[in-house]
């Protein structure tokens, strides 16, 4: 998976507040597991749950 989806330094704030730590842990994932079908599988459901958060934030 290409790691600039997990960039935070883009965002206002607000929004880098929660992205931040996803985009943390996947930096530190990326680097700590092997590369295979189950490590791309949790790097897209991590995106997708920081997409979501990140819109729960612009909701407030």
């Amino acid at each position: 998976m290409d790691m600039k989806y997990f960039n935070y330094e883009h965002l206002p704030e607000k929004l880098q507040k929660v992205s931040k730590p996803i985009g943390d842990l996947a930096r530190q994932m990326d680097k700590d597991l092997p590369e295979g079908a189950e490590k791309s599988a949790g790097m897209r459901k991590l995106l997708e749950a920081k997409d979501c958060m990140v819109r729960a934030a612009l909701s407030q």
